[in-house]
């Protein structure tokens, strides 16, 4: 973001005080922040609230810094405190999810339903040889059989691994071999934009040759009934075997230390990384944050988070923190425009949604459609909105609120990421005044600071890098299997500081303005993707001799995958067009990584600028691909190639 583009957004003026109605009945009250100055008792407080097998006498050692333990000598079981405590407190016929699919069809499940399937899926686990420790990759579209077997996995001290049914074969592979699963659990396919997606296929690619030597067995839900491959030694069907379990299972405590997932994320190497979570500070954190952020009301709210559970949010907010917190939620299988684009509304009014958290990018796809898109639906239901995933820019939160929340409720801009594992900087509502596009203060408990190039801490009116300057209880563990590339990729740039790359300002008021990524990882449509990762797969193709890739700023998605490459000599004579040869490096690109990971355009280019060290300086084509006037060419080895690039930019293929 330009720094015209910054000044602009922190021109907003627009202020919205908590009604008093709503902040009389709030879960959060003001003097929460007084109560959090000694962040470790705070945190110890929250965390007794969760059921302890055995009861923890130390809140926090980070004398091994930068790896924290929290809590390490209690012991608890997250799926215990997700469902049995509920059960045993007389909750059992609350209603845990409404499952919407996207074909239409529709399953409730009581919180004595989702225990019960969960205990047979722990013992059906169990039968299968999973044991404590062991990993288990979990590659399913967003059905409850997905959240049962996350469930299962951590009830009996296993370690799931979440791969989106988005991400390809390789992609899968890759994660697989990495953590070293033991066992897949799939499904035939899911249902997206009115098709039975795949997934079973893309399974048996990955495990094709013995790549991944590691897995036992295959469990596979019957959701599509569409044809797939079957291997008599490997796969299993979930249905059948579940029959077959018994349906009693008592949960054991495990070290709040103890792995709960890995799940992946891109990193600037080009590798994905495992970043890894525990229990106990984990499950503090969401459920702590997740009552008080979206003012929770036990018995009472209708939570609707629309995150995939293949990404943190929907590990977080769907999975653990909600149910930990007994909430009644809804999950929906498919896309917001299938049939229509009134589909999530329609969702909405059906089961009285109270609490709507959904990214950026699909609020402002429904700012572009227009407000004709809501406005025959009730959504007056609805009394808390929340965003998550990117910035927020000022106008797309104000509609939110007018259009989607009838211009009266509150809006809470999460910010937070998958190595964070909860919410750490976000208004509480019934407490803050909001500003349109900001994510305003850490949350009681966090501590954060806006820092310079040498680390030093900027005042108000001033930008840098956002970093968190104290542990805190769902902070990742380290990465699966590299933890020198722990400490270099998060605490090396600010020592004692945690520093995971996003840009931010202070207002005059000290609130903070997310100003996106500052490195060679995007963020499209909340969705982290490597550079290093896309550029690596179109090289990979025969057309491609070198790629560089960068992120561009989108209205719709917050940033777009744009790439330069250069052909090999061999396919300058190709007979295809240009426009066919990008359009099969974006499909390959697709296959390789997932359909996310497509470029938006790419641009057939001679050369690239660099440095004399031989550094691509993506900076000046970021500065092509969002049209805006070239930066310093200086340093340029050849300071005319971006004036040659700048000949062929029209020549891009884009959707």
């Amino acid at each position: 973001m330009s720094e015209p583009e910054i000044e602009n957004l922190l021109s907003e003026t627009r202020r919205f005080a908590p009604a008093r109605e709503f902040a009389a009945q709030a879960i959060a009250q003001p003097g929460i922040y007084d109560e959090a100055e000694d962040f470790v008792e705070f945190w110890s407080k929250q965390a007794k609230s969760l059921h302890w097998h055995k009861p923890f006498t130390k809140a926090l050692d980070f004398s091994d810094a930068p790896f924290a333990k929290w809590f390490e000598d209690g012991e608890l079981n997250v799926s215990y405190n997700c469902l049995d405590r509920h059960v045993e407190a007389g909750w059992g016929k609350r209603i845990a999810l409404f499952f919407e699919g996207e074909p239409g069809d529709s399953k409730t499940y009581t919180y004595l339903d989702l225990l019960t399937e969960v205990k047979k899926a722990a013992n059906l686990l169990i039968k299968l040889g999973v044991r404590a420790g062991d990993r288990v990759a979990i590659y399913m579209p967003h059905i409850p059989e997905a959240v049962i077997a996350m469930q299962a996995v951590a009830r009996i001290g296993a370690v799931h691994s979440v791969v989106f049914g988005g991400f390809s074969a390789d992609s899968l592979a890759d994660r697989i071999q990495d953590a070293g699963a033991k066992l897949v659990i799939t499904a035939d396919g899911g249902y997206r934009k009115g098709k039975a997606l795949p997934l079973k296929p893309a399974v048996d690619e990955a495990l094709a040759n013995e790549k991944c030597p590691s897995v036992e067995k295959v469990l596979v839900v019957k959701r599509c009934a569409n044809e797939i491959a079957w291997d008599e030694s490997r796969d299993l069907w979930w249905d059948e075997e579940m029959a077959l379990v018994d349906k009693e299972h008592v949960a054991q405590g495990f070290s709040a230390e103890h792995p709960l997932f890995i799940l992946y994320t891109s990193g600037s190497t080009g590798k994905p990384k495992g970043i890894l979570h525990t229990t106990g500070g984990y499950l503090t954190q969401t459920s702590y944050t997740h009552k008080n952020v979206f003012d929770l009301h036990e018995g009472q709210d209708v939570y609707w988070c629309t995150a995939d559970v293949g990404w943190i949010t929907g590990h977080s907010y769907v999975v653990y923190g909600p149910m930990a917190n007994g909430a009644t939620q809804v999950i929906y299988e498919g896309t917001p425009d299938t049939p229509d684009w009134g589909r999530w509304w329609d969702i909405v009014q059906k089961y009285h949604v109270n609490i709507f958290y959904t990214a950026p990018t699909a609020i402002r796809t429904f700012m572009k459609l227009g407000s004709k898109v809501v406005s025959h639906y009730d959504l007056s239901s609805l009394r808390l909105l929340g965003s998550v995933g990117e910035p927020i820019n000022p106008e797309a939160w104000i509609w939110y609120r007018d259009v989607i929340g009838s211009g009266k409720t509150p809006i809470v801009d999460t910010w937070w990421q998958t190595e964070t594992g909860a919410i750490m900087i976000s208004p509480l509502p019934g407490i803050t005044e909001t500003k349109p596009g900001s994510a305003m203060k850490p949350l009681p408990g966090i501590s954060a600071a806006v820092v310079d190039d040498d680390g030093k801490v900027v005042g108000n009116g001033h930008g840098g890098y956002l970093t968190i300057t104290q542990p805190w209880p769902s902070m990742l563990r380290g990465i699966w299997g590299d933890p020198e590339r722990f400490k270099q990729t998060y605490w090396s740039r600010f020592p004692g500081k945690y520093f995971a790359g996003d840009g931010a300002k202070l207002d005059e008021d000290g609130d903070l303005w997310l100003l996106g990524r500052v490195d060679d990882v995007m963020n499209v449509s909340g969705h982290r993707l490597s550079t290093t990762e896309i550029e690596s797969a179109l090289v990979a193709h025969p057309y491609v001799a070198e790629a560089a890739v960068v992120g561009a700023s989108d209205a719709t998605t917050g940033q777009a995958v744009v790439a330069f490459v250069i052909l090999r000599r061999s396919q300058l004579d190709h007979t295809g067009s240009e426009a066919d040869i990008t359009k099969e490096l974006r499909d390959h690109v697709a296959k390789m990584i997932g359909p996310i990971a497509k470029p938006r355009t790419i641009f057939v280019v001679s050369e690239l600028p660099k440095t004399r060290s031989g550094k691509i300086m993506r900076r000046l084509l970021r500065d092509v691909a969002e049209d805006r006037p070239i930066g310093d060419v200086t340093t340029l080895s050849d300071t005319t190639v971006m004036d040659t690039i700048k000949t062929r930019v029209g020549l891009g293929a884009e959707d």
